[in-house]
């Protein structure tokens, strides 16, 4: 399957240029919006948790909630296109041969270029607030191969389930909304106690994300929980690539 991916690679790079092209075709912003919409939530949410419902968490509220924020978009956004990256692509999945994977991985790939996009502005709120960098950082790439690993193996699942069961890419916004509020997005869920902090605490968003701040925002090494998230993620993507090949043969008969 790897082999495969290879060999196409050329059409996976052409549908990734015309997914980045679509999504921004014909508008002013262009790429402004993958830093605008991070942008209106986190002062947002710096209104809620600094004057209605203080929140401390141990740095300034506003660059806490913005990588947060940024890094659950990329997730998001990518898995929001992915359940029906199959589904809007119906001619080329029933009458050309290539790897099916290629549409969800596509769209994995346009949000990876938001999300370096929107890097930018965080990079601003870093020096505004004077927040120190060293060693850790030089993980950023390992903690974003772990977020793309585990994101791709959700959006391959999605592409699949929609393309058999149409209700999925309904459930799906409810369910990414809930897994938002799920996740240290917004708050630490780690100060959620009982059994409901103890199941959060499998949540392997949460530990992807506590270490992009930590790289970027508390100069501090990783906690074992990205080792443990990246884990899960290579096992599910070999879970999910497999049975997507495994369903393959179906696909047409479902369009």
């Amino acid at each position: 399957m790897v082999v495969e991916q290879f060999e196409y690679r050329e059409v996976l790079r052409q549908m990734t240029l015309r997914d980045l092209t679509l999504r921004y075709k014909q508008t002013v912003m262009g790429f402004g919006w993958a830093v605008l919409m991070p942008l209106v939530n986190t002062a947002v949410f710096s209104v809620i948790f600094t004057r209605v419902a203080r929140l401390d968490v141990g740095m300034p509220y506003p660059l806490y909630a913005f990588c947060g924020l940024l890094a659950w978009n990329f997730f998001a956004s990518a898995l929001r296109f992915s359940v029906t990256s199959l589904t809007s692509n119906q001619i080329l999945v029933s009458k050309i041969y290539f790897p099916r994977e290629i549409f969800p991985i596509s769209a994995v790939l346009v949000a990876v270029v938001d999300f370096a996009v929107a890097l930018l502005p965080l990079a601003a709120l870093m020096l505004y607030y004077r927040v120190p960098v060293g060693a850790p950082l030089l993980l950023l790439p390992v903690v974003v191969l772990v977020h793309v690993i585990f994101t791709t193996a959700i959006g391959l699942l999605l592409a699949m389930g929609n393309l058999f069961y149409r209700d999925v890419k309904y459930l799906f916004e409810v369910a990414i909304t809930m897994w938002m509020f799920a996740t240290s997005v917004l708050y630490p869920v780690q100060r959620v106690g009982g059994r409901i902090g103890a199941l959060l605490g499998l949540n392997p968003m949460t530990g992807i994300i506590d270490a992009y701040r930590s790289v970027l925002l508390l100069n501090a090494w990783p906690s074992p929980t990205l080792a443990a998230a990246a884990l899960v993620s290579t096992l599910l993507l070999a879970i999910a690539w497999f049975a997507f090949h495994r369903s393959e043969f179906a696909f047409a008969e479902h369009l």
